[in-house]
């Protein structure tokens, strides 16, 4: 295990006045400027958030009250009013700008991502080219997704029928720490394109990612008070975004997904959630096993393990397991670990103590009831606080906990097998199901095994990137996996709704008052009947 110290920590040099003490992070004079374009918290004691890489200060966040909260939904309201009545060509303008601003100044993002979540840089950049992909569809798509439609009327000629779509109001979407930037994208865009304020709450460890894209929103043309940022722990500041919102997105665990639910379900309001995984891959005998094995090291390690769609099973065909499990053994101990903001580590480490002492509890009990650690197993404090090896186990049995609990971390577990059906059935053997993969040469197998393997996405001959950065598709979860949709039209129209309008012409659709009812009846029936068989109905 090859890996890289970054120079703070080595003590030899005196450091910038950088967020983290990160060498060539922003400034603390930046994260200021950030945090400044917070909702509320001027009548609360901020809060101060530590770098992963490094344990020091990144800065001091302010914590929204409950009177902050109604009060970013009463201006988001008022803005959204003007922002609805405007044409969506100009919204979809508004996307448009924005995704040159994040190519642009993509070097912003990438190091308060690496910083805030202590993510290599390449996994910052999915972070960054993801949420440049959202705005460059709904810039381009949200006008045809969302234009009336026509519907055959009950009488044809006489009955005109169509259907409109009305944003919902103001959006509430509680994002999570694990990728700030695509996430908040995802959800914030459509929510926008669709005329809909919005009132997010990021997690506190990355709000200044989600504040850095929410000020080139600002630099693109977005309205002053559409896009409210509040800050808070959930038990201060949820109760009043549920009874605000008028809609909720939730990206998080599975309990407190299945809790908001409960809450809201309440006002009949309504919701989505994409909540955890744990997703398998399949590797089926004739799969080139060098490319399953690379691949298997970005679906399983990418983001340190920390990423809803992450592999943390792999299933593996006996007559290829053991070159398989050497080749990919091989490469996970190759990776280059380290805290630096550049593209030479390959992992960088956990975001919280919290994530640390879950990775380091499974991998503990699985090793003390038997299971082997092929390489990693084992925190690398010499790196920093929460660094932990890329770690590969076998032998796991259903009594471990990381056989069937989410790590949520850079922990992955190797399963023989003989038949695929049996694969097929002990992947989706599983609460979960967010997100698989099948490596095959013959890509038509590889699909009849993707569509019976019950997770909302699956990447055949990928890991996750081909279907989360397929933005046209919907991506979301089956099962305890979630509720709902996110990305393509399925991520635009939920912040919508629909409306029916029909405009009848001629007679009535009862019968006239001459008409006995039985007449009439027959005469419809014999309607129906020939207009099932017209191209149009």
């Amino acid at each position: 295990m090859t890996s890289t110290t970054p120079a703070n920590l080595s003590g030899e040099t005196a450091l910038p006045a950088t967020i983290g003490g990160v060498a060539g992070a922003p400034t603390a004079a930046r994260a200021a400027r950030l945090v400044a374009r917070v909702t509320g918290g001027a009548d609360s004691a901020p809060i101060r958030m530590t770098a992963p890489f490094t344990g020091l200060p990144i800065t001091t966040i302010p914590q929204a009250t409950d009177a902050d909260v109604r009060a970013a939904f009463a201006t988001a309201r008022t803005a959204q009013h003007e922002w609805a009545a405007r044409p969506v060509a100009q919204r979809q303008r508004f996307l448009v700008r924005l995704h040159d601003l994040i190519l642009a100044r993509q070097a912003e993002a990438l190091d308060l991502v690496q910083v805030e979540a202590g993510k290599a840089r390449l996994d910052a950049f999915d972070e960054v080219s993801a949420a440049a992909l959202v705005a460059a569809y709904y810039g381009k798509h949200s006008a045809k997704i969302l234009a009336p439609k026509r519907a055959a009327g009950v009488i044809p000629v006489l009955t005109k029928a169509g259907e409109l779509r009305h944003p919902k109001g103001v959006v509430g979407i509680i994002s999570p720490w694990n990728y700030p930037v695509a996430l908040t994208a995802m959800d914030v865009f459509p929510a926008l394109a669709a005329g809909n304020a919005v009132v997010q709450k990021p997690d506190n460890q990355t709000a200044l990612s989600a504040l850095w894209l929410q000020e080139l929103a600002s630099e693109a043309g977005l309205p002053d008070g559409l896009w409210q940022v509040v800050l808070g722990r959930g038990s201060q500041v949820g109760p009043a975004l549920l009874e605000e919102c008028d809609y909720l997105c939730f990206t998080g665990s599975t309990p407190t997904g299945k809790d908001l639910a409960t809450q809201i379900a309440a006002r009949l309001t309504s919701y989505s959630l994409e909540l955890g995984g744990k997703n398998p891959m399949i590797v089926l005998p004739d799969a080139d096993v060098a490319k399953a094995a690379t691949g298997a090291v970005t679906a399983c390690f990418s983001s340190a393990g920390q990423l809803c769609v992450s592999v943390e099973r792999i299933y593996v065909h006996e007559s290829v397991r053991d070159e398989f499990t050497r080749a990919f053994v091989a490469r996970t101990a190759a990776l280059k670990l380290g805290g630096e903001l550049g593209f030479g580590p390959q992992m960088g480490s956990l975001t919280s103590p919290s994530q640390l002492e879950t990775v380091s509890a499974h991998v503990e009990d699985a090793r003390a009831k038997g299971a082997r650690v092929l390489t990693g197993g084992r925190a690398r404090a010499d790196l920093g606080p929460l660094f932990y090896e890329p770690t590969v186990l076998t032998d796991v049995t259903p009594d471990m906990v990381p056989f069937a609990q989410e790590t949520f971390g850079p922990v992955v577990s190797i399963y023989g097998y003989t038949d695929v059906t049996d694969a097929i059935q002990r992947a989706n053997d599983t609460a979960f199901g967010l997100n698989a993969s099948v490596w095959s040469r013959n890509g038509r197998a590889g699909w009849e095994v993707a569509a019976r393997l019950k997770a909302g996405t699956v990447n055949v001959n990928e890991g996750y990137a081909a279907t989360f950065g397929s933005v046209g598709v919907p991506m979301g979860g089956m099962k305890d996996s979630g509720v709902g949709r996110r990305n393509g039209a399925e991520g635009l129209l939920k912040y919508t709704e629909a409306q029916s309008i029909a405009v009848q012409r001629g007679p009535a659709l009862r019968p006239p008052r001459r008409v006995p009812g039985g007449v009439w009846a027959r005469l419809m029936t014999s309607s129906m009947k020939l207009l099932r068989h017209l191209p149009w109905r």
